[in-house]
This record gives structure tokens, C-alpha cells and sequence, in this order.
């Protein structure tokens, strides 16, 4: 067994059905993994974890849209003909590689190279990982979505396996300025599966085919950004700036005085990567291990305003695990050019009434009505509600069904009147927070693994958050005779029956090796059931952290795990 340290902890996921290898009995799949018993029930309490602490702020709510995609809102969002990597394949094991892995370590902003510079960077004698031959194929692009069909036969309509849940998100926006009764700002969040055919997946959880994710997309007013006081978070952390900007190098800073010197340059932004290190703190990441580190102007996508990678340092280095993006409108804009729609705006009421001269279109009812019958009255809406008059007729008028019609000069009539706004429609931005829920569970499950010697054998003990252990408590009867397994099940069923609490019951073999099987999966609390308790009604209850044990009536440790407050009987 190799005597690294991510090989233990990697055969203990293994071992304890944490995290395994899918299909491994048809040889496996890289870049796809299983949560077993224990892993699932840790998945599930971040997720669960991670909605919470968005949906509590009041104005974010939950939503769930379709993982299967159409084509054409995947076009409107850039991913079909964007979405893809540079690859190269070794001209001698012909193993496919991402070009920007294999030059991680040559080059600070690779992302930022055009494919000749990549291939000129590639022959300077970059080995294969796999044979150590150093001979590239041209650099190449592949498609980094699955593609399906929606339909059958020649009526099938193409769609993909949605790389994001954002887009979801974006189609659902309408019915979001409703619930929110018309009202900026809100957000929504999204968690599930996204899919991305990855060129070479590598590093376990850091990087899968099918993988779980969480977005949030926050609608703001840019006239009106919101951002709450930030004076609660009085703690220092770890922000790498721009190299290109006025600030460089790493620094210990608080998110006020980020946001004041114009390291962060947007107060909504500041708040979310504030919210975002109160999240994976309250989750069990060790807040030594976290930094923000801010896009270079030459890696940020054309249409953002300001983006942050949080990186947790682990066992695999800083590994980017959540991206916080100020997407301004571009992706409400995009979808309105590409659908037709004219409800992905918001309206903005003024403070005072304007009054301005502008052109209008006034409908003639004695042409409009003959010529669209029954339609007549949507047309003359949508006339209405024109703000851009096309400068000559015939024009085509779109109107609020996505239908269109013509317009003719005998059914309007150009006039310049001053009219009086009382408010005024536009589109919002987008500020997004989104996570990758597997990455962060590795560095939480990397952040919690201890490992330790007792009576000179080694001993692992997983230090999880008991927000994200997968127990809550283990009841272990010290014999599984003379009703102790009978009123261990007992405290195991009252225990299942307190609202967000799990126990799990384990009476196989030593009570040491119980002990040491509920330390390696995270289990905060163990109670035993002795001969003791047979007696009087109390129970040994061991602290997983020290070990340490005291004697506690069953009533007084059930009530107290119920409100969380175990920890003040010892």
C-alpha cells in the first residue's frame, strides 16, 4: 500500500462507502464516482447545508429545471461552439490531454494563449503523464457537452445534457418577476447534476464527467446594487487580486476594506464572497485553507464585470471550487435576441416623473381592425408599447404571444408628443455564486482526515462538522445480550424520530473496534449501552474529538443532542 497520505484517505472512502469507483465491475468509467451509505447521507447535508444558507436571506428562493437541454438555448448562451477544450494526443500511448494541464506549470495565464503558442510551448520537451514521450499531435478543440435527441425519428428535436444548471435558472425568469411581485432585487438557486464529457478526468472528485452542482443567480438593479452591511465580518481572509489591476500579491484583508480600496469593485459581489466563506466554514473547510482569487482581465469571460475563484488547498493543491461572477445582463440580453421575448426586463420606478419628447406610433382602429380582426386589440398594445419607432413601414411588429405582424403606413400614424415616464423597463444584471459540491466535499473530507497512533497501531479519525457528519449519533450496546441490544434499538428509534437527527447502530465485535469504525466515518457522538444501564437508565457517551467518556441518563444526552448542545455535559 503506498504510504501517501491522499492514497489512505482515498482507500478509506473506498473501504467505508464514502465515496467508490462506478461500474467497477465492467472496469470502471473515469471521471464518474458513487456515494455510498455514508457518503450519500454527507452529500445530502451539504446540499441540504448549502440550500439553507442562501434560502434563509428571504429574497432567494428554490427552483428545479430539466437537466435535458435544447439546442437552442444552449446556442442563445454561448456553449454550442464555445463550450469546448484544446486537446492533444500523445504520439505515443495516444492518450488525449487538456493542453492547459500539461502546461500548468509553464506558463502563469494559459488561458490566455492562443493554440500556436500552446503547441511552441509543448515542444520545449512536455512529457506524456502516462509514457513520458514528448511527441503532440496539432492542438485540437472538443465539445465538452453531451448531446441527445428529444423526440423520435425525424420529429426528435437535438439537446444536451446541461453543462449548468444557470440557464434553467435564466428560462425561469419571468415567473421569478412574478413571485417576487415585480420587485428587484431576488435570486434563485438550483442544485443537481451537470455533465461535461471532460478530455481526461484526473484527481477523483476534483474533476468528473457527471457532477454535483449549486448556483445561485442574484437579479439586481446596477443603478441600485444591493449589498447589506459588511461589518460583521470583521475576520481577515485571503484575497489574490488581479496581477493586471493596481493591487498584487496575495493579502489578508477584510471584505470591507477590500471593497473600499476597489480591490472587490461591486458591493453585491463583496457580500457573496463574504456569505461564501461563512458557508464552507459552517460546513467544516478549514478557513486557513481558503483564499478568493480575482480573474486577470485577460482570463475573465468578454461579458463579466468582476469574477472570484474560491480555492481550497488541499491534498491536490488550490483547487478551484466555487466561481462568484458579476455577469451584468449578458445572459438575459442573449436570450432575449435569440427567443424574441420581451419579458426578461424589469421596471424601474423614478423617483420623480420625467417629461420628455419622443416619437410615437398612434394605431388607426379603422385600418388596424378589418385588416386583424380579433387580433386588433394585442396590436394595438404592442404599438403602444413600442420604445424603439423604426425609422420607416413597413416594419414587422412583434406582439406579446411571439407572433408578428405587419405594420403598414395606413394603419399608424408617426407624431412627436412630450409624454410623461413615470419609470422605465430594463434588464437586470446577474451576480452568480456557483459551487461544485464534489470538489468541496474531497476538501472537506481532505480538511477533516486525521490520522493518529493509539497503543501503536494507527488510528484515523474524520473530524467532520456535525453539520455534515452522516450520524448524528452511534448507539453501541457493549453486548448484544441481556436486553442491551433491545434498549440500544429502543434509543436508536427515538433518536430517528427527532426532527434532522440519524443514528446508526453497530453491535459487531469489540467495542474498540466500534469506537474506531464511527471515529473514521465522522460520527460526532457514541453512546453505550452497558451493564450499567441496565441498572440505573444511564450510558457511557464518548466524544469522538478527545475521546473523551462520561456517564449521562438516556433522557438528558437525547435532549440535548435534539438542541445541539451535547458538548456542554462534559
Amino acid at each position: 500500500m503506498s504510504d501517501r497520505r491522499v492514497d489512505r484517505l482515498t482507500s478509506l472512502l473506498r473501504r467505508r462507502g464514502v465515496v467508490l469507483p462506478s461500474f467497477e465491475l465492467y472496469g470502471g468509467v473515469s471521471g464518474l464516482v458513487d456515494y455510498g451509505p455514508v457518503g450519500a447521507r454527507i452529500r445530502r447535508k451539504v446540499m441540504d447545508s448549502w440550500i439553507d444558507h442562501w434560502t434563509s436571506h428571504g429574497d432567494i428562493v428554490e427552483v428545479d429545471s430539466p437537466a435535458i437541454t435544447p439546442e437552442s438555448v444552449l446556442v442563445a448562451s454561448g456553449h454550442v461552439g464555445e463550450f469546448n477544450d484544446l486537446m492533444v494526443e500523445c504520439g505515443g500511448c495516444t492518450g488525449a490531454f487538456r493542453v492547459d494541464h500539461l502546461i500548468e506549470d509553464s506558463h502563469e495565464n494559459k488561458n490566455s494563449l492562443s493554440p500556436e503558442e500552446l503547441v511552441a510551448i509543448l515542444s520545449t520537451g512536455i512529457e506524456c503523464p502516462t509514457c513520458k514521450e514528448s511527441k503532440w499531435s496539432d492542438v485540437r478543440t472538443m465539445d465538452l457537452m453531451f448531446s441527445t435527441q428529444i423526440g423520435a425519428m425525424k420529429g426528435g428535436r437535438k439537446a444536451y445534457m446541461r453543462p449548468e444548471t444557470a440557464q434553467g435558472m435564466f428560462m425561469l425568469y419571468p415567473a421569478l418577476f412574478r413571485h417576487f411581485k415585480q420587485k428587484l432585487p431576488f435570486g434563485a438557486i438550483q442544485t443537481g447534476k451537470g455533465y461535461r464529457n471532460e478530455i481526461s478526468p484526473r484527481q477523483g472528485m476534483i474533476r468528473l464527467r457527471e457532477f454535483n452542482m449549486a448556483e445561485l443567480e442574484y437579479f439586481i438593479d446596477p443603478e441600485d446594487p444591493p449589498c447589506p452591511s459588511l461589518n460583521t465580518w470583521s475576520d481577515s481572509i485571503a484575497l489574490v487580486p488581479d496581477p493586471d489591476g493596481e493591487h498584487s500579491g496575495e493579502c489578508l484583508i477584510t471584505i470591507s476594506e477590500a471593497l473600499s480600496a476597489g480591490i472587490v469593485r461591486h458591493p453585491t459581489v463583496a457580500w457573496f464572497l463574504a456569505r461564501t466563506m461563512d458557508f464552507l466554514i459552517n460546513v467544516g473547510i478549514d478557513s486557513t485553507r481558503i483564499r478568493f482569487r480575482q480573474h486577470a482581465s485577460t482570463e475573465m469571460a468578454h461579458y463579466a464585470d468582476d469574477c472570484w475563484d474560491c480555492e481550497l488547498h488541499g491534498e491536490h493543491g488550490w483547487v478551484e471550487c466555487v466561481g462568484i461572477a458579476n455577469r451584468t445582463c449578458h445572459d438575459l440580453l442573449s436570450h432575449e435576441r435569440h427567443s424574441g421575448s420581451k419579458q426578461l426586463k424589469a421596471w424601474r420606478q423614478f423617483e420623480e416623473p420625467r417629461s420628455e419628447i419622443r416619437d410615437v406610433l398612434v394605431p388607426n382602429g379603422a385600418s388596424l381592425g378589418p385588416a386583424f380582426k380579433g387580433r386588433a386589440g394585442k396590436v394595438i398594445e404592442a404599438l403602444q408599447n413600442l420604445t424603439e419607432i423604426p425609422e420607416k413601414m413597413p416594419f414587422e411588429l412583434t406582439l406579446t404571444d411571439g407572433s408578428s405582424v405587419q405594420i403598414t403606413d395606413e394603419m399608424a400614424t408617426r407624431r412627436s408628443e412630450e409624454v410623461t415616464l413615470h419609470g422605465e423597463w430594463f434588464t437586470p444584471h446577474v451576480i452568480e455564486p456557483a459551487f461544485g459540491i464534489d470538489r468541496i466535499i474531497w476538501h472537506i473530507l481532505d480538511h477533516s482526515y486525521t490520522e493518529t497512533e493509539k497503543e501503536g497501531e494507527k488510528y484515523s479519525i474524520m473530524r467532520l462538522s456535525s453539520n455534515v457528519s452522516p450520524y448524528d449519533v452511534a448507539v453501541l450496546p457493549l453486548f448484544d445480550k441481556d436486553g442491551m441490544g433491545e434498549i440500544a434499538s429502543d434509543i436508536l428509534s427515538r433518536v430517528n424520530s427527532m426532527p434532522g437527527l440519524r443514528g446508526e447502530m453497530d453491535s459487531s465485535k469489540s467495542i474498540g473496534r466500534r469506537y474506531a469504525r464511527v471515529d473514521e466515518i465522522g460520527v460526532p457522538w457514541a453512546i453505550t449501552v452497558d451493564h450499567e444501564t441496565l441498572k440505573d437508565g444511564s450510558v457511557t457517551v464518548r466524544r469522538r474529538d478527545d475521546q473523551k467518556q462520561i456517564r449521562v441518563m438516556v433522557d438528558d444526552v437525547l435532549l440535548n443532542l435534539g438542541t445541539g448542545t451535547v458538548s456542554t455535559l462534559f
